[in-house]
């Protein structure tokens, strides 16, 4: 059994981990904040940045890879999948314009798709499982 969409989207939420971990790294050279946050807005953003995509992409991609298990229509996998990656972008964007100062929209679309992409999931697996099990 092969798993395309989950692999596909593993390896991007890894780049996007990976991109977020060399910011942190470098926001905390730029502090020399070893530890922490500090009293660094920019630091404290930046954390939570990482915190937050570290904190959704398991699920998503655990409900992903359950769905690619029971033989989820193919099309609207990756849709969900498509949708969770760009509204993970969205995210990472619209916090680094809303820390600048800019619009807090990006922010808002990331969140909202996030949110949809993860409960719609959720959702498929629970009536998989009620109409294949009960």
């Amino acid at each position: 059994m092969t798993l395309p969409v989950t692999a596909l989207a593993a390896a991007i939420c890894a780049l996007l981990l990976i991109f977020m971990k060399f910011k942190v790294i470098g926001q905390r050279v730029r502090t020399e904040t070893m530890f922490g946050a500090g009293e660094d807005a920019k630091m404290k953003m930046v954390r939570g940045t990482h915190a937050n995509l570290a904190e959704n992409a398991p699920i998503a991609l655990i409900l992903m890879a359950l769905l690619e298990m029971t033989s989820a229509h193919h099309w609207t996998l990756t849709g969900l999948a498509a949708l969770f990656l760009i509204a993970r972008v969205l995210h990472i964007y619209g916090m680094y314009q809303h820390h600048g100062n800019g619009s807090v929209r990006f922010r808002q679309a990331g969140v909202m798709g996030t949110t949809i992409a993860i409960v719609a999931m959720a959702l498929w697996v629970l009536y998989l499982f009620v109409t294949v099990n009960l």
